[in-house]
């Protein structure tokens, strides 16, 4: 036997689905002769790149987790007490390997089909419960961003809800004691809205009439605990609305800011068991009272009930208000970090009241502890009520400094000679005794050693210490052994769909495979226990991979630099939107305030928009889904003296390649504008041709689409951005972290977003190189072309390019069927579920269609087996057309079928029990069950219910 030297274990062997001949059938039946010809009839040559990327040569799996370890070993691990919203804690290990290293949780999508959803939901239900509890509040959403945004979107509710006399507010107060990122996006966020912030001391400061809203936080940036009652009390008089931003762990000893009369709390919910991760991805959480339930930013939980009265959850009220209120949206909200609000409820069920409590008490009792020992060693304490830190005076900063990083110490150092210093969960009495000696070699005094006090009390005044009960619902009762945690982690999980099932093929929203190798390195201590704000020395790695991301980025989109502060795909579009308005400010023209957006849109385009200061006009598209250029010529005419850009997705969101994209791009240029790619679609771009190269100045890039960070359920994700050489002196800058090239306004709380999932992202690109890469792309659009030549065939395909092909996704139309047969999109979406699949995406960007988009590691097979599903659907409608079946009571309306139905001795159903859950003989060995039957939306408005109910309730409200 002959050895095979040439064999090489490439990576994009095992990214890429389809075997050699899979791909020559799938060409056949494409009628091409290669797949280069199919790119030549897809993607117009005048965009195309005329040289290769170059990007670094493919590595195996195993050589790049092996140099990749080797790199992440120069992020230095120092004991850190800088706190400032960000601290360190324990991930539960049962949580960590069943949550947040598995796949059946972090490849889901977003909860849009709630049936095959119920899991995700039930464990956000569980987070939102936390979150009332411990603040005091009677309505939570699903969480947000990070805390700084969340405090911003509270600002710009208060704004948006401002009613009578208070529309004439323009004032909102900040409190100089909150944290600094937070009062840096705040300002961002103020600036293009009009509000005027005025930041003071609380105490200090008159806040009359007007003011619409005051933020503070709680405990202070200092580490000071104040009992605001009193305050809060006097500015409610006026009518002000107030946003506390508080610890979520101080709240099981602290009164909760809901008793003291906050409207809004927000904050994060990192220290419940998710890793720093040098700034995220964080779980932010956002309280609010009932009255505000229909204006609260992002996703809300619901309890609803399915159509056989069990009790059902899904996403409630405004979910995506963008998508329908579009320019008049309040917030671009379009995502959450839900797989982080996940491992933060899971936290609270693991541990429960009580061991929260414990956590909290120690956290506490070791700082009560260290101040009291270093008062023994003659250093003054500043805080005179507190919960975790301490600020401490010192005669010379520098040389603690220097004493403490020799140690291995990372403090919070004040400009005034004063240090903070905030402990956490994995803080001991080991931790304390090498702080001490810190202290020790500034201190005169002579301790014998005898430096760390035993014994302690709380002295906060009656008014401070918590008196209500939380986590009183049985959930957080009855996990707390790892066996029961187990089967309730598994039992959830077995209740959703996610791409360890099946392929799920949303269209704009790119699901692609999330390799393990490339998701190994999150979890690895080295990127996860990074605090954001260390010396950047300590953050060598970080540095490195940051650096290196950013020039292969580049590369790909041919920019001249990238922002990694955006932390959703939103949050891209704002940013660069920002970054357009500083530019044409600093040209002297900041009358540049139109934008125009295409109707075809995402819905966060126009939202996104507004939040940047920007007048909205839309662009009409014609019949085959382009931007209509003469109409584009009007506008642009119209508004050319006071013309920002224009916001472009490309390919379009109808998924087709437009000829006339460059002619489109240097129209807006002629005339003084600048034009926003939005990078939804980059999948279908990478290789062949570049944002920059179409004629683009700025592009946001969905690296949870294109570049293989996972969806986790509907977050987390990453939105940077990329921007051409004139724009970069204005990208995001940071207030703690500086960055001389970036001098920008910040957009986020950390200065590199959610940096610990960047890694994914970089394996991503490492292990493929470029032309791995650029077959990616190539693969993408060959299996959409395949799956719209099948389905073309049953249904019409909406749009496609000038030669007949598709991007990488396509639009399949079934709005016929609603007025044949009674049929609709969302029936069909249901129906799906019976065959396994995750529905495409629903009515978007056209009512009663399904937009599709296979991604390149998706089998023939795959492919064969959802077309084959969608083609048996359409003989479902056919048996209604033709009055085999019964119009109101089919497969389709009736969709979709639990097993509970199905083996009931009632069934009914003028169809059999095969026809129901087994409309293809494979099913048989191979079938997810929804545990649900269709939830009646409306009955979840209608009685909106978004904590857990006493069990007792639930007997008594849902209905039999």
């Amino acid at each position: 036997m002959k050895i095979n030297f040439s064999y090489t274990d490439r990576f994009e062997n095992r990214h890429h689905g389809s075997t050699k001949a899979q791909i020559e059938a799938m060409l056949d039946a494409l009628n091409v002769s290669s797949i280069d010809e199919l790119i030549d009839q897809t993607v117009p040559s005048s965009i195309r790149l005329k040289n290769e990327l170059k990007l670094p040569n493919s590595r195996s799996e195993y050589r790049f987790l092996k140099k990749f370890k080797k790199l992440a070993s120069q992020n230095e691990l120092y004991k850190t007490y800088i706190g400032m919203g960000y601290n360190d804690c324990i991930t539960p290990g049962v949580i960590l390997r069943n949550v947040l290293e598995n796949p059946g949780w972090y490849t889901a999508y977003t909860p849009y089909q709630a049936e095959i959803a119920q899991g995700r939901l039930e464990a956000l239900i569980n987070f939102q419960t936390m979150v009332t509890d411990l603040t005091g509040m009677e309505l939570a959403n699903a969480s947000l961003l990070d805390e700084a945004t969340a405090a911003a979107e509270a600002m710009t509710m208060f704004w948006s809800t401002r009613k009578g006399k208070k529309k004439q507010a323009v004032k909102f107060f900040v409190s100089e004691s909150i944290f600094p990122q937070t009062k840096a996006v705040l300002e961002t966020r103020a600036v293009p809205l009009g509000i005027e912030l005025i930041v003071g001391d609380p105490e200090q400061t008159s806040i009359d009439d007007a003011f619409f809203g005051a933020i503070i936080q709680y405990p202070d940036d200092n580490g000071a605990v104040i009992d605001w009652t009193s305050w809060i009390g006097g500015l409610k008089q006026k009518d002000i609305q107030i946003v506390v931003a508080a610890d979520l762990l101080s709240l099981a000893l602290l009164t909760p800011p809901g008793e003291m009369g906050a409207d809004v709390v927000v904050g994060t919910s990192q220290r419940f068991g998710v890793p720093m991760g040098y700034g995220g991805p964080h779980a932010a959480f956002f309280a609010t009272k009932e009255s505000y339930k229909r204006q609260i930013p992002g996703r809300i939980i619901g309890l609803s009930v399915d159509v056989h009265g069990n009790e059902a959850y899904r996403m409630a009220l405004q979910t995506r208000e963008q998508h329908i209120r579009r320019e008049k949206a309040t917030s671009n909200i379009c995502t959450a970090q839900v797989l982080l609000a996940v491992i933060a409820g899971f936290y609270a069920v693991y541990h429960g009241e009580e061991g929260v409590r414990a956590i909290a008490s120690r956290v506490h009792g070791l700082t009560r502890v260290l101040d009291l020992s270093l008062e023994k060693l003659g250093f003054k304490q500043l805080n005179k009520y507190y919960f975790d830190t301490l600020k401490i005076k010192v005669d010379d900063i520098k040389l603690l400094k220097a004493i403490a990083e020799n140690e291995k110490i990372n403090f919070r150092y004040f400009n005034d000679n004063t240090v903070g210093i905030s402990l956490n969960e994995t803080a001991g009495l080991k931790d304390l005794v090498n702080i001490v000696k810190v202290f020790e070699q500034l201190s005169e005094v002579d301790n014998d050693g005898e430096h760390l006090i035993e014994e302690y009390e709380i002295n906060w005044p009656a008014s401070l210490v918590r008196k209500s009960a939380y986590l009183t619902h049985p959930v957080f009762k009855k996990y707390h052994t790892e066996h029961e945690m187990l089967r309730y982690l598994k039992k959830l999980e077995n209740k959703d769909l996610s791409l360890a099932h099946s392929m799920i093929s949303l269209g704009s929203c790119t699901m692609k495979l999330n390799a393990t190798a490339e998701m190994i390195p999150v979890t690895w201590d080295e990127f996860g226990k990074l605090h954001p704000f260390v010396p950047v020395a300590q953050a060598k790695a970080y540095d490195q991979m940051l650096n290196s991301l950013n020039k292969w980025l580049c590369e790909i989109t041919g920019f001249a630099s990238i922002s990694f502060q955006p932390n959703s795909g939103a949050q891209g579009e704002y940013a660069g939107l920002m970054v357009i308005r500083a530019f044409h400010e600093a040209n002297g023209e900041a009358n540049r305030d139109v934008v125009l957006i295409p109707s075809s849109a995402h819905g966060t385009n126009p939202a996104s928009a507004v939040m940047a200061g920007m007048k909205v006009v839309i662009v009409a598209c014609d019949e085959r889904g382009n931007i209509d250029f003469l109409d584009l010529k009007s506008k642009v005419q119209e508004h050319k003296e006071n013309l920002a850009g224009l916001m472009v997705t490309y390919p379009s969101t109808h998924g087709v390649f437009e000829e006339g994209i460059t002619d489109i791009c240097k129209l807006i240029h002629e005339n003084g504008g600048q034009v926003y790619m939005d990078g939804a679609n980059m999948n279908a771009q990478v290789g062949l041709t570049s944002p920059a190269n179409i004629g683009a100045d700025v592009c946001h890039l969905n690296l949870h689409k294109t570049f293989c960070i996972p969806h986790g359920g509907g977050g987390p994700g990453m939105g940077p951005i990329g921007v051409a050489e004139h724009l970069k002196p204005y990208l995001a800058g940071h207030p703690v972290i500086e960055d001389e090239t970036k001098k920008g306004a910040p957009v986020s709380a950390a200065p590199y977003g959610s940096a610990s999932i960047l890694p994914i992202s970089y394996a991503y690109i490492a292990m493929m190189g470029g032309e791995g890469l650029t077959n990616a792309t190539k693969m993408a659009i060959l299996n959409a072309n395949y799956i719209k030549s099948r389905l073309e065939v049953h249904y019409p395909i909406l749009y496609s390019g000038a030669q007949g092909r598709c991007a990488h996704e396509m639009i399949v139309d079934f709005r016929q069927f609603k007025h044949s047969v009674g049929i609709e999109v969302e029936d069909i979406a249901k129906r799906l579920m019976d065959y396994g699949f995750h529905a495409p995406t629903v009515s978007f960007p056209v009512a009663g269609t399904l937009m599709i988009e296979p991604t390149e590691s998706e089998t023939k097979e795959e492919l064969d087996r959802f077309c084959d599903a969608l083609i048996a659907i359409r003989e479902e409608i056919k048996e209604i057309e033709d009055g085999g079946a019964d119009r109101e009571n089919n497969v389709l309306k009736n969709a979709p079928h639990t097993a509970d139905t199905v083996i009931s001795s009632d069934w009914d159903k003028p169809y059999s029990r095969e026809k129901a859950v087994y409309p293809i003989a494979s099913l048989r060995f191979n079938k997810f069950w929804p545990s649900v039957g269709r939830i009646d939306s409306a009955y979840g408005d209608r009685n909106l219910y978004c904590s857990c109910i006493p069990v007792a309730e639930y007997q008594e409200e849902l209905p039999v």
